[in-house]
């Protein structure tokens, strides 16, 4: 089988195209023949990350890659939940900060633990299937821990991209009021996919014309927390998708302001999945994919990926 290895942390040079032996299932595994594979700012951070180099488990060759959609063609033992020729998706394997998470997703074929896949929608394309995972749970997840009551206003920054045009879907499921703020060219799309309020960052400085709100989705970093956490009602919830929050001025800043604060560890669920899987079914979630490339072609993925002003998804399509 054909893979994308990496040779060693760096830039897009260290990705290479290599031939694999294809690897075989275990207990409660799978394999899947992929249809498309996710790419996210994670895999570009252990891409050029040293200190993440544990996420490979000492495992030689590296391959990057947790999001993927295809069909399963091979049953590991005592799997019984699906069938060869069911066509799946999910968030495989992903790392967690103590424990190593190589689900070497860059790859015509791929090995996935059952645990952390679910069928995929046959409204959605396997395309839009392998766009959803990371993102989607980055928000599901903790949305549906501080369940978000109907009428909650959520603000999202960086709501044209990958995890922000997926969250206001999300929140929009819980009935919220979603306040995006984006670039004006994302305007369109945004609106069409729920929200409620745009504000182009470009022109309009958000502190000037919103009132409190209920929940803020902060996918910018550092000093932009302390805008977006002026505009809290006591008792809302701030969450950072990049900052680990605890020990921080932020997080001195959320209790005098009596608002929550956190950074949220996303992990592979196919419960989780699931659920995201019957959001798209029911067509109140859809992917937005942007630009797809071709396996050969995963250089040019990451270099889309580090430009930071994708909408939507980038996807690397086997089809």
């Amino acid at each position: 089988m054909k893979a994308v290895i990496l040779k060693k942390q760096g830039d897009v040079s260290q990705l290479e195209l290599k031939d694999l032996p294809v690897p075989s299932p275990g207990k409660g595994e799978v394999l899947v023949k992929a249809k498309a594979i996710g790419i996210n700012p994670t895999d570009i951070y252990a891409r050029t990350n040293v200190a993440l180099d544990y996420i490979f488990n000492g495992e030689s060759p590296k391959i990057l890659g947790w999001d993927v959609a295809g069909d399963i063609v091979e049953l590991g033992e005592g799997v019984s939940d699906f069938e060869v020729g069911n066509a799946v998706f999910g968030l495989l394997n992903f790392p967690t900060s103590s424990s190593p998470g190589h689900a070497k997703g860059y790859a015509e074929y791929v090995v996935a633990r059952i645990r952390d896949i679910a069928l995929k929608p046959e409204n959605i394309s396997y395309q839009q299937a392998a766009a959803a995972p990371l993102a989607a749970l980055t928000t599901w997840q903790p949305l549906n821990k501080v369940k978000i009551k109907p009428g909650d206003r959520v603000l999202i920054t960086a709501a044209g991209g990958g995890v922000g045009h997926l969250a206001i879907q999300i929140a929009k499921s819980f009935g919220a009021y979603v306040i995006a703020i984006a670039s004006g060219s994302k305007k369109e799309l945004l609106m069409e996919l729920g929200a409620d309020e745009f504000i182009d960052y470009q022109t309009t400085n958000f502190l000037d014309i919103l009132q409190p709100v209920d929940y803020v989705i902060e996918a910018l970093r550092d000093e932009h927390i302390e805008q977006t956490i002026k505009l809290l009602k006591p008792g809302g919830n701030l969450l950072s998708l990049w900052n680990h929050i605890e020990g921080t001025k932020w997080e001195v800043l959320a209790k005098e302001k009596n608002v929550n604060i956190f950074y949220n560890a996303v992990i592979s669920s196919g419960t989780d999945i699931k659920a995201l899987a019957h959001l798209m079914g029911k067509g109140i979630l859809r992917p937005h994919v942007s630009k797809t490339f071709k396996l050969e072609e995963m250089a040019l993925a990451h270099q889309e990926m580090e430009t930071n002003h994708t909408t939507g998804k980038i996807v690397v399509s086997l089809q």
